[in-house]
């Protein structure tokens, strides 16, 4: 390997290699051509924007959005309705040439979202034996049937009649009543978790079903009876102890399940009221329930059980919010996940700050829409920390859960976006903008982890027993610190002044160190993967004045460029997930290139000939519009589990890069 044992520098280390080679040469690009480069990607961005000043790009999943999309329809008794239809018609598309369908481009069937799949398109009226529904049974019950679906897509298949309510985890409404203090409540599982779960338990006491009759039913994809399927665990469990977590919460499912059939449920009532109104106070200052999809369709189905009627104010609500999800192409339909304004505005006004071609109205009016969607209300994340409310949330409204990420990057915007403009006729102040990032700046330092690092939404959300619950399969009950976002607000607070010697950059440069891999990368959680978490780790690491040539740096830096291939760009699979050999290895793409050149660049190798070949391949692959093509997912939403596709990354990233060579 070419990288540096961890404390050595290595003679044969790629990160002292300045010479370039022929292959160098042939891929280097002029500067010329850099430039042109650069104001191509500014005029594409900017005619993006919105005329309010904010930039909002389509956010894509998998194809669990659509399906579930269906069978929350089907449950409704609007099968047959022209979306049903429209949803329908895309799952085909989807369809992979073996039958079921995959969670990213280029992977393999996933037995969930094709069991789902597959039922909606039966929902839909699409004959079982035409040659795609022949197709999917065949390959869907050599993955292991509709046995080995998630505790979700349970929770589905009993909605809808295919399942009894016993073969899917107690998700009992009691938990809402556990106070804070206790080892186990709803605070100590992760926002996301959190949203899901409190609707869902109010599904799990009342048990609404559909029933159909067996014709369309999906019961040919069942290699047993539900009663016999396996138990469900979180991807990567596998304990065979005899005393274990895993075992522990399988004995407390089966003892509420016992205690449910006995009628011994004395704080149902009480429950029932308390978790409705969790649920119903979050409607407020949100676009639904979490902002996202899942809450939004779990919060349909657990109002409309409740006896909600469809004309209710709050039935409405959840129905508009998951309309405004839907992109309708005529004879297709898609959803997103929720939707991405925060964020993608302030990477936006970033590249373009960094750029300098951009007109300083453009970034100006960027920078105020961000300001005014600052958080002023408390949100869950006080329940464990006393400080004023601050920050930025991801989407148009969820005040309930502004997140440490979209915070820091809307902070490094209005620093890096005031600098750019400054000038007479603004209509961002500079005071302001300095107001609002130390507000950010406090609401951060209080939400750092006592490991020294940061997670997404709360601080020390990190009870790892809790991931061994039997509906904790979707793999993500718990919000810990993650190097990506330690690297970032790094970042961040550099722009504050807080640097190495400050103890909160001490602290989480320590975590850094100790989770470095040891081929000298970093985990990312929320891009995909490895060159995600090293491009951040390192820029954060070199801002807040760790030196280049120190080792955690160098390793970094050598693991980048280790990496490099041959057509000059980088790239990486979600497959990096489920089998970490595979780190940094992928069809290349333009976000995860500038991604690679960003940390390298950072790490002192602006002139290094692997990044005068990287600027070369982003130069070379970018289209005559002055866009990237990117169809790969290399967003992350939960690993193993969801990914993502962010429209905007293979632009304002190749901006971000290219600005930052040219400088």
């Amino acid at each position: 390997m070419a990288a540096r044992q961890h404390g050595q520098r290595g003679a044969a280390s790629l990160f002292d290699r300045r010479t370039p080679s022929a292959m160098d040469l042939e891929q280097a690009c002029s500067s010329r051509e850099v430039s042109q480069a650069l104001d191509a990607a500014s005029g594409w961005l900017l005619n993006q924007q919105q005329t309010d000043g904010h930039w909002c790009a389509e956010l894509e999943g998998d194809t669990i959005l659509e399906s579930e999309y269906i069978l929350l329809l089907a449950w409704l008794g609007e099968e047959d309705s022209p979306s049903a239809l429209k949803a329908a018609q895309y799952l085909l598309e989807k369809q992979l040439p073996g039958g079921g369908w995959a969670m990213y481009p280029g992977g393999s069937l996933e037995i969930s979202g094709s069991v789902k799949a597959y039922f909606a398109l039966k929902l839909t009226g699409h004959d079982p034996e035409s040659p795609p529904m022949q197709l999917a049974r065949g390959a869907i019950r050599a993955a292991g049937g509709a046995d080995a679906v998630n505790s979700f897509t349970r929770f589905y298949l009993a909605l809808l009649g295919q399942i009894p309510y016993a073969c899917c985890p107690a998700v009992p409404p009691e938990v809402v009543l556990l106070p804070n203090w206790f080892p186990i409540n709803i605070y100590r599982i992760s926002s996301w978790s959190r949203t899901i779960v409190v609707p869902l338990s109010i599904m799990w006491a009342q048990r609404p079903v559909r029933n159909f009759d067996a014709d369309r039913g999906i019961r040919e994809l069942f290699l047993r009876d539900p009663e016999q399927w396996p138990p469900l665990r979180c991807p990567g469990s596998a304990s065979r102890r005899v005393v274990s977590w895993e075992r522990f919460f399988r004995a407390v499912d089966r003892a509420f399940k016992g205690l449910e059939s006995w009628g011994v449920r004395p704080l149902r009532r009480r429950a029932l009221n308390a978790a409705t109104q969790w649920m119903v106070d979050r409607f407020a200052e949100s676009d639904g329930l979490g902002a996202i999809f899942p809450p939004i369709i779990w919060s349909i189905i657990a109002l409309k059980s409740l006896g909600y009627a469809d004309g209710s104010e709050e039935v409405r609500e959840c129905r508009r919010q998951l309309d405004a999800l839907v992109i309708d192409e005529g004879h297709s339909l898609r959803l997103q996940p929720c939707k991405s304004p925060v964020w993608d505005t302030a990477i936006a006004a970033r590249a373009l700050a960094a750029a300098g071609t951009a007109p300083r109205d453009a970034i100006d009016r960027g920078l105020q829409w961000l300001l005014d969607r600052e958080v002023q209300v408390a949100g869950d994340w006080q329940q464990y920390v006393k400080t004023p409310p601050a920050g930025w949330f991801f989407e148009y409204r969820n005040a309930f859960y502004p997140d440490v990420d979209d915070t820091i990057m809307v902070m490094m915007a209005l620093r890096e976006g005031t600098a750019a403009i400054d000038g007479p006729s603004r209509i961002v102040q500079p005071q302001c903008a300095e107001d609002a990032i130390r507000r950010g700046c406090e609401w951060i330092l209080a939400m750092q982890n006592r490991d020294g690092g940061w997670g997404a939404f709360d601080r020390d959300n990190d009870r790892e027993f809790l991931c061994h619950v039997p509906f904790a399969d979707h793999n993500a009950m718990i919000d810990p610190s993650t190097p990506d976002i330690t690297g970032r607000v790094l970042e961040a607070l550099a722009g504050c002044g807080m640097r190495v010697g400050h103890p909160a950059a001490d602290r989480a440069r320590r975590f850094l160190r100790r989770t470095q891999e040891a081929d000298g990368s970093w985990y990312g959680r929320w891009g995909v993967n490895y060159i995600y978490g090293t491009w951040q780790v390192l820029v954060g690491l070199v801002k807040s004045g760790v030196s280049t040539s120190d080792t955690m740096v160098t390793r970094g830096a050598d693991w980048l460029l280790e990496h490099q291939q041959s057509c000059g760009g980088w790239g990486e699979s979600a497959r990096s997930y489920e089998d970490s050999a595979l780190r940094g290895q992928g069809p290349p793409t333009a976000s995860q290139t500038a991604w690679a050149l960003l940390g390298l660049i950072a790490a002192g190798l602006r002139d290094h000939p692997s990044v005068q070949r990287g600027v070369g391949y982003l130069v070379r692959s970018q289209q005559s519009d002055g866009s990237w093509r990117e169809l790969e997912f290399t967003g992350t939403g939960f690993p193993r589990v969801f990914y993502l596709r962010y429209h905007m990354y293979p632009m304002y990233f190749p901006l971000l890069a290219l600005a930052q060579y040219v400088r």
